[in-house]
Formats: C-alpha cells, structure tokens, sequence
C-alpha cells in the first residue's frame, strides 16, 4: 500500500481531466420525448433528417388590366409544369413496391385531375381577372375559400382531402416563383424523416429501403401520408407539436407507432430496450403469419367469421394477404371525392367488378354513399343547404333518399357488379323502418329496369343491410331485422350519438367510451334481435379490431368482425384461446355492471386468464 505524503488529504483530481469531463458533459444530447398520433404500427430506430418546409411565401401585388391575360397565361404555364412534375413522379413511383404504387398512383392521377379544369384551376383564373392579382396570391386565395367548405367537415377522412389540394396549390406556386422542388438527396440508410408535412407526391421521391421511419407536425390517421405509410409498413407518427423545432438532423430518433411517440436523443438504456422490443414484434408477427390459413375458431369449435374494412378497392391485397373472409365495409366515398361532377352507373360498375374478380369469390359489401350534404355543395348544388349541425342533419341515407338517383345509380352499380361475384349493400345511417322500405322499394325499381334492359344482374339480387349506428335504430333492431338480411353494428357512431359525444373536442374526447353500459346494452339488443330473426350481425367499428373486446362481443352473440386488415391476424390469434361458454359468462358479469371502470377491469381480468 502507497504511503501519502506528508500533509496530503487525499487523492488529487487532475484539473485537465475535469475540464475534459465537464466538455463532454456539455456536448451530451439531452433524452426528450415527444407524443402524436401513431398511424402506422412498429418500432423504427436511426438518425434524423430534418426535412425543411415547402412553404414559398407570397405576396399579393395588382395586375394591370392590359397585363391581366398576360398573367393567365404566366398562370397556365405554371398549371403545365406542375402536369409535367406529376407525370414524372409517377414513373418514378413504378420503382416502388407495387402496392405502394397503386396507392400512389390513384393519389398523383386525382392531383392531375386538379389541373384539368377543376374548381381550383377556373376559381383562380377568374380571380386574376376579376380581382387583378397575381396568380400566385390568386392560387392561395382560392385555396383559402374552399378550404372553408372543408373545415366543418365532422368526418376526418374526408376533411383529409383537403390535403390533396393544398398540395396541388403548394406545388402551383413554387412553379410560379421557380422555386426547385425539394429532395431527399442526403438520406443515409435507416434514416427517420422529420418535417412538418409530407406529401403523397413526396413519397415518390423517397426510397423505403433508406427509410425506416416517418414524423411529422401535422396530418393525422386518414391522411394520405398515414396511409402510404401503412401500405409501405413503415413506423409512422403524425400530429407532433413542436416537432420540427425540437429536432436536428443527425439526432438518434426512436419512432415508436403504436403508442405514438418519439424519443429523441435515447439513453443507452432506452435504446436497448426499444432494440429488443422491435425484435420482439418481429418474432410476434411471424407468429401471427401463421395464422393467415387457420380458421378462426374458438377453443371449443365456434366459427367466427372474420372480414376486413377497407377505403379504397387498391387495398384488397391487404384483405387476401391477412387471410381475411371477405370486405365486411367498402367506403364508396372514394368514388366522389376530388372532382367536379359525380360518378356515373357505368364508372361504379366498373369500380365494384374489379374488385369482386380480384377477391376470387369472397364477399365484398358496399356501404352506400356517407358522406354530409355540406361537402357536396360543388356537384350537387340546389339540393342542398349548409347545416347547423352536419352530424344530425342531411347526411348518408337520408341524403341518398333526397335524390334517389344517386342512390339508384350505387344499387344498378352494385346489381350488375353481382353477376361476377357476391356482393352486399349495406345503407348507412338509418334510423327507422320507412327508410329501408324506401330503399328496397328502389333497388326492386332498379332491378326491374336492368332486366327489361336485358342487362345481366346478381340473381339471387344482393343481400340488403344496414348500419346499427343511432340508439334509434338500435332500439327499432326488432322491426327492422323484419326487412333486413343483414345488421353491422357501427360501434365508432353508436357511441358518439348514444353518449353525445364527440371525440374529436378534445374538451369532450375523455368522455367517449363503448364501454359505457347504455351502448353495450344497445349492442345486446341488438344482437338479440338479429338472432331471434336469423340475420347475421356484425361489429365493423374500431372495437372490432381490439383483442380486448373480442370475448365480450363474442358472448354478446356477434360472430362476425370486421376491422382493418392488420389488426386481423391479432384477432384470429385471441378468438384461437376463447371459450364460448367462458366468454357468455364474462358478457353476462359486464352487463350487470353500471360502472365504465369496473366493465374494463372485467375484460382486462379475463384477458390476463387467456
């Protein structure tokens, strides 16, 4: 042992060292999280590229009268260039994985319809004439005006379309100003982009392989982005405040889209764990893949018959590679959105026998058009009026049966489509008897105009359904189950209309439950009609897709679910460990029960059992 030297006290700290230390403390990357919305499931880990905004300011200056048709003109060149871009990137999106670039190519294809005549292109050549500005303030305000259209919307898929044209109009004006596009030119491999919007038309610009991750500070889960990013299985969040802000290229970024988080910046301890939990999910869903060609049938030999909720006919790889039974919800509002005038009996038809031939013999049902009367206000004008209340006023069915001819132009599209494969209608939003009386009165209507015709229709003629989604259709389950063949129950409305609530006010969100003892009673009555009928009844709202809930509408009486297309195998995988007998007992237990927290308790308990 060394021996101190005289009048020593200690150890003595080498000054340089400490200066070393207190350098390398400062340098060190402080951990930050941050929290969205996930859009895209998984785990993606890699530096940050920090992408800047595409935004080209723009000022608003008069237009000589004798220079107006020279500023048109300026504004025409521009609407050709952005043709140009859009053309180009969609042969660059060939390169892409052919799901993905089906997806896009529908995006891009609706952009260039933009540029042809649109609302967009005439409002704003009439705004350089008539209020002599230049076109690029001109483009911005017309934006501007549409956009008022759109910001009542309570639906967020289509309020998300909004999106299209915003796009259209960024990328109008940086031609305008001769602003280059911006590129991914510096991405390394792995890397996570960040910015504060990203476009479909930028997804064509991207290489997956380099890509392992997707934030941003706005858009939300029906957004575009949101969706290519599912359809390239890609982690995803979106909805990030403070985002562009709080981050740097070159920042280790963790892009968690399950729980809708990102953590900038992780501790070694972090990292690790995000590491194995990433390898975890990759073991879970190689298991899952084995799933894909197993019924999905309880413990004790109950079939469930599980389907896949899709929003556009591209999406039906999905359905076929998740092993789904069939499309237990087409959303036909693809077919009306961005454009002026609405699609005919022959473009639906064409529409829906595609995609009955590419689901080789499995069911495909279309829900009827569902969408608001204000935001038809540009293709069906003097038919409608703005609404105080869009969510209670003139909306789905009731739109539908205001104008029966866009109702029977859907059915004759439907009928004939059911010649090549087994199709279903489903009519949303119907709340008593006298409506689906009107409906089967038209669809008999069509039907016999189509024979007399000579033209070739679905013989037996289609099942016809209906949406559970108001109590008072619930509550008239009876009646109606006596002129139905089908009942889905649309969980997502049944709540919102049941409870008062809308969940997108976020003063009000908290209060959204299913669980809430008056709509899981209006479930079971439900049900129970259905059974007492003989119909078949389905759950195709987001309850459908939660492992949690399975058990519980199993014992309800529902055997059919239908959900988005990733959360199927997950599904199949928990209806594999139940037993019916077992899941009769947990419904009966929760429906005796008044309290929410106690019903949750219920189901997390009999989860943990499985």
């Amino acid at each position: 042992m060394k021996s101190k030297a005289p009048g020593a006290k200690g150890p003595q700290k080498d000054p340089l060292s400490a200066v070393k230390k207190a350098r390398a403390l400062k340098k060190q990357k402080t951990e930050r999280l941050f929290e969205g919305l996930g859009v895209s499931p998984g785990i993606a880990i890699g530096p940050a590229y920090v992408r800047e905004s595409g935004i080209v300011e723009v000022t608003e200056y008069a237009i000589p009268v004798k220079l107006i048709d020279k500023e048109i003109g300026r504004f025409e060149a521009a609407v050709n260039q952005a043709t140009r871009q859009l053309q180009s990137l969609k042969t660059k999106a060939s390169t892409l994985p052919a799901a993905t670039f089906e997806e896009l190519g529908y995006l891009l294809d609706a952009h260039l319809h933009m540029l042809r005549g649109s609302r967009l292109v005439r409002g704003v050549e009439a705004r350089i004439a008539k209020d002599r500005i230049n076109a690029e303030a001109a483009v911005q305000a017309e934006i501007a005006e549409i956009s008022k259209g759109f910001a009542a919307m309570d639906d967020a898929y289509l309020a998300a379309r909004m999106e299209d044209i915003r796009e259209v109009g960024v990328r109008l004006v940086r031609c305008l100003t001769k602003t280059p596009p911006l590129a991914f030119s510096t991405l390394t491999k792995g890397s996570i982009v960040i910015a504060e919007e990203l476009s479909p038309a930028d997804t064509a610009l991207l290489d997956p392989d380099r890509v392992s991750g997707f934030a941003t500070a706005l858009g939300g889960p029906e957004s575009h982005i949101a969706i290519m990013a599912r359809s390239m299985v890609i982690p995803a969040v979106l909805g990030v405040p403070g985002l562009i802000s709080g981050i740097k290229s070159g920042d280790q970024i963790i892009v968690d889209g399950n729980a809708g988080t990102l953590i900038v910046n992780p501790s070694p301890g972090i990292l690790n764990e995000y590491k194995q939990r990433r390898e975890a999910q990759k073991r879970i869903e190689r298991q899952l893949a084995k799933l894909k060609k197993l019924p999905a049938r309880t413990r004790d030999g109950t079939e469930i018959q599980l389907h896949a909720n899709i929003e556009l006919p591209r999406e039906q790889k999905n359905v076929l590679d998740c092993g789904a039974e069939g499309i237990g919800l087409l959303r036909s509002e693809f077919l009306y959105m961005n454009r002026d005038d609405l699609p005919g009996e022959e473009e639906q038809y064409k529409v829906y026998r595609d995609l009955l031939k590419a689901m080789k013999g499995r069911p495909v049902t279309v829900r009827t058009l569902d969408i608001g009367g204000e935001k038809l206000v540009s293709t069906l004008g003097e038919h409608l009026l703005p609404s105080a209340n869009p969510a209670l006023g003139l909306r789905a069915i009731r739109l539908s049966l205001k104008i029966p001819e866009l109702l029977a132009a859907q059915v004759a599209a439907a009928l004939r489509a059911g010649a090549h494969g087994p199709i279903r209608i489903l009519v949303p939003m119907v709340s008593g008897v006298s409506e689906i009386r009107q409906v089967r009165r038209i669809v008999k209507g069509v039907a016999q105009r189509l024979k007399r015709r000579k033209v070739e229709i679905a013989d037996p003629l289609p099942p016809l359904g209906i949406m559970i989604e108001t109590p008072g259709a619930a509550l008239s389950a009876d009646a109606l189950a006596d002129l139905c063949d089908f009942f889905a129950i649309g969980t997502n409305d049944l709540t919102m209309y049941t409870l008062a609530i809308d969940r997108g006010d976020e003063q009000v969100a908290h209060l959204y439950n299913p669980l809430h003892p008056s709509v899981l009673r209006l479930i079971q009555f439900t049900a129970a009609a259905a059974g007492r009928r003989g119909i078949p009844v389905s759950v195709c709202g987001e309850i459908a897709g939660d492992p949690r809930y399975v058990a519980l509408l199993l014992g309800l009486g529902i055997h059919e679910l239908s959900m988005s297309p990733a959360s199927l195998l997950r599904i199949k995988q928990r209806i594999r460990t139940i037993d019916m007998d077992a899941a009769r007992r947990l419904a009966s237990a929760v429906m005796e029960q008044t309290d929410p927290g106690r019903i949750t308790t219920l189901l997390d308990d009999f989860s943990a059992l499985a």
